[in-house]
C-alpha cells in the first residue's frame, strides 16, 4: 500500500484538534477489538445487501416508463370504438354580384379510446429484469470458489465496486442495450457481494446464537431494501430525473467499499502477525452432493418461487379484477415488510430456545406460503389481497432465518469452516427462482390462468414440506462435539457398542470421543475424522473394525468397536 505523504498525515482535523495520523491510530486501536470488528462487519455487509436489493427493485417504477419515453419500442393502435359523426363545411365565395356562402354536411367515422401497444415490451422488460439473476446464477459457482481460496473481504470489495459501475451505467444509459448491460453487470457484482457478505457474517459470528441473530439482521436489511426501493426510485425519478436515484446508490456502494478496506486493515495485520493462512474450502460440487445441503437449497428456492411468479403478474390480475389506482399497485407490497421483520425476530428467538427444531420453523414457513398462495386468487378486495401477501413474506422470513444458519452449521460439522461455496449455493437457490420466474410467469398465466398458477405454487410448496423432515437430525452433532456423554452423530447412526470390561473403559471412551471433535479442519469435519479413527483407532485403545455403509446415504457409516 503506497505511503501517505507526511503533509497529509499531519493535517489537522477541524473541531477535534488532532492530525489525520492520530485519528487513524486511534481508529486502528479501536478496530483491533473483536467486539467492534463483529459489529462493523455486520453493518458493512448489511449495507451491501441493502444496496443490492435496492438496485434490484429501484428500476421497477423507472425503467418501463423511461424506455417508452425514449422510444425504445415500435407502437401501433388497437381496440377502440367506432363513432359516426357529421361535420358542417361552409365555403365562402366572392364575385361581382356579391358575397355568398354554401354550407354542406359530411358524414364521417372515427375510432376513439384506442390503446397504444408497445410491441415486444413485456418480453424485453421481463428479460431485462431477469438478466441480473441469470448472470448471478452463472457467476455464483465461480465467486464461491474464489471466496474459499482468498477469503471474504476482497470479493466483497470487488462486488461493491462492480455494483458502483453498474449503477453508474444505469444513471447514464440512454438505450435498452446499455440498461441491459448494466443490469447484467449488477448480477456479477451481486454474485460476489451477496455470497461473500453472508459468508463473512458466518465466519465472524461462530457461535450459533450470535450467527442466527446476525443473519436475521442481514435478512431484515434485504427486506427493507426491496420495500423502500420502489417509492425511493419512483419519487426521485418524477421530481429529480432518472439519474439521481442511481447516482445516490452508486456513491453509497463506493463509500461502503472504502469503509470495508479501512476496517479490514487491522484484521489483516493481525492475521499476518499470527501467520494465519486461509484454510482450504470444500469444493462446491462436493457440497452439492450432500443431501442435507440439497434439501436446504431446495427449500430456499421454493420459498422464493411464490414472489418470483407473483411480482410480474399480480398487478395485471388486480387491474383486470379490481378497481385499483396505479399507486395502489406498488403499495400492495408495503405492509409485507413488517411481518417479514416479525418473522425474523420470532425465528431468532425460537432458534435460541429450540436450536434442534429449526427445520420445523422452515416447514411452518413453507406451509404458510403454500396456503396463502392458494387463497390469494380468491380475494375480491384490494385490502384483502394484502393479507396473503403478508403471510407469504412472514413464511419467507421463517425459512430464510432458519435455514441460512443451518447451512453454516452443516459446513462446520461436516466439512471445513469456510463458507464461500455454501452461501454461493444459497445465492444460486435465490437466483434460480428469480431468473426464470419473471420470464415465464406471464406466459404461464396466459396459458392456464392466474388462479391455476397460484394453486400450482401452493401444491409445490406443500409437497416439498415433507422433505424438510430429513433435517431433523442435523443438530444431533452438538451432543457429540460437546462430549455430552454419548458419541452420537448423524441422528444416532453412530453408536459404539462397548463389550468386555466396559465399567472401567466407558468414561475413557467418552473422553476420547470428545477429543475427536477437536480434530484439525483438514480432516473435513466430524464424519471424516470418525472414518480416520475407524482405521487407526483412538490413541490405540480401540481396534479396527468392519464398517458398513448405510443404504442410500454415502455420508453415514455404522460401526461397532470392540475393545482389545
Amino acid at each position: 500500500m503506497p505511503r501517505v505523504p507526511d503533509r497529509v498525515r499531519n493535517c489537522l482535523v477541524p473541531g477535534i484538534n488532532l492530525t489525520l495520523q492520530e485519528v487513524w491510530d486511534g481508529l486502528y486501536e479501536v478496530l483491533k477489538e473483536k467486539r467492534v470488528q463483529k459489529k462493523v462487519v455486520l453493518v458493512i455487509v448489511s449495507i451491501a445487501l441493502l444496496l443490492d436489493n435496492m438496485l434490484y427493485m429501484v428500476i421497477v417504477p423507472i425503467i418501463p416508463d423511461y424506455l417508452r419515453k425514449i422510444g425504445s419500442w415500435d407502437t401501433h393502435l388497437e381496440g377502440g370504438n367506432k363513432v359516426n359523426y357529421s361535420q358542417l363545411n361552409t365555403r365562402n365565395y366572392f364575385n361581382t354580384s356579391g358575397n355568398y356562402s354554401i354550407t354542406d354536411t359530411t358524414y364521417k367515422t372515427k375510432i376513439i379510446n384506442q390503446v397504444i401497444v408497445y410491441e415486444g415490451e413485456d418480453t424485453a422488460i421481463g428479460l431485462l429484469f431477469a438478466s441480473k439473476a441469470l448472470i448471478q446464477l452463472m457467476v455464483n459457482p465461480i465467486s464461491g470458489t474464489l471466496i474459499d481460496k482468498i477469503g471474504y473481504d476482497i470479493p466483497l470489495t470487488i462486488g461493491l465496486v462492480i455494483m458502483f459501475f453498474s449503477t453508474a451505467i444505469f444513471a447514464c444509459g440512454r438505450s435498452y442495450g446499455f440498461l441491459f448491460f448494466a443490469r447484467s453487470l449488477q448480477g456479477v457484482g451481486s454474485a460476489f457481494a451477496d455470497t461473500s457478505g453472508l459468508a463473512m457474517i458466518a465466519d465472524t459470528y461462530t457461535e450459533e446464537t450470535e450467527r442466527t441473530k446476525a443473519l436475521g439482521i442481514a435478512l431484515a436489511f434485504i427486506s427493507f431494501g426491496c420495500l423502500v426501493a420502489p417509492p425511493f426510485g419512483g419519487t426521485l425519478y418524477e421530481f429529480a430525473g432518472k439519474e439521481v436515484p442511481f447516482l445516490i446508490l452508486a456513491f453509497v456502494s463506493l463509500f461502503d467499499a472504502i469503509i470495508l478496506r479501512i476496517v479490514m486493515r487491522p484484521i489483516k495485520d493481525e492475521q499476518r502477525d499470527k501467520g494465519y493462512e486461509h484454510p482450504k474450502g470444500t469444493p462446491i460440487f462436493r457440497l452439492f452432493m450432500d443431501p442435507y445441503i440439497l434439501v436446504c437449497a431446495g427449500a430456499l428456492m421454493m420459498s422464493n418461487v411464490s414472489l418470483a411468479f407473483l411480482e410480474p403478474t399480480i398487478s395485471v390480475w388486480m387491474m383486470d379484477n379490481m378497481h385499483v389506482k396505479e399507486w395502489q399497485l406498488g403499495m400492495i407490497w408495503l405492509p409485507s415488510f413488517f411481518p417479514h421483520v416479525a418473522g425474523v425476530i420470532l425465528t431468532v428467538k425460537l432458534s435460541n430456545l429450540y436450536p434442534k427444531y429449526q427445520w420445523v420453523m422452515a416447514v411452518i414457513g413453507l406451509a404458510l406460503e403454500g396456503i396463502s398462495c392458494f387463497f390469494l386468487p380468491f380475494a375480491t378486495n384490494y385490502w384483502v389481497v394484502m393479507l396473503p401477501i403478508c403471510v407469504i413474506c412472514f413464511g419467507i422470513a421463517l425459512i430464510d432465518t432458519a435455514l441460512l444458519p443451518t447451512l453454516g452449521y452443516l459446513v462446520d460439522t461436516r466439512y471445513v469452516s469456510v463458507y464461500g461455496s455454501i452461501y454461493a449455493i444459497a445465492d444460486i437457490s435465490y437466483s434460480f427462482a428469480y431468473a426464470f420466474g419473471p420470464m415465464i410467469a406471464g406466459s404461464v398465466v396466459a396459458s392456464i390462468g392466474f388462479v391455476a398458477l397460484n394453486i400450482g405454487i401452493a401444491l409445490s410448496n406443500l409437497l416439498y414440506c415433507p422433505l424438510l423432515y430429513s433435517l431433523r437430525h442435523v443438530y444431533d452433532y452438538k451432543d457429540f462435539e460437546q462430549g455430552g456423554g454419548t458419541a452420537e452423530g448423524y441422528g444416532g447412526q453412530f453408536k459404539p457398542n462397548i463389550t468386555g470390561d466396559a465399567s472401567n473403559q466407558e468414561g475413557d471412551a467418552q473422553l476420547e470421543y470428545s477429543k475427536l471433535s477437536e480434530a484439525p479442519q483438514e480432516n473435513y469435519g466430524t464424519y471424516e475424522a470418525i472414518e480416520m479413527q475407524n482405521q487407526g483407532g483412538v490413541n490405540g485403545q480401540i481396534g479396527s473394525a468392519g464398517t458398513q455403509q448405510v443404504p442410500n446415504n454415502p455420508f453415514r457409516q455404522q460401526a461397532e468397536y470392540q475393545y482389545q
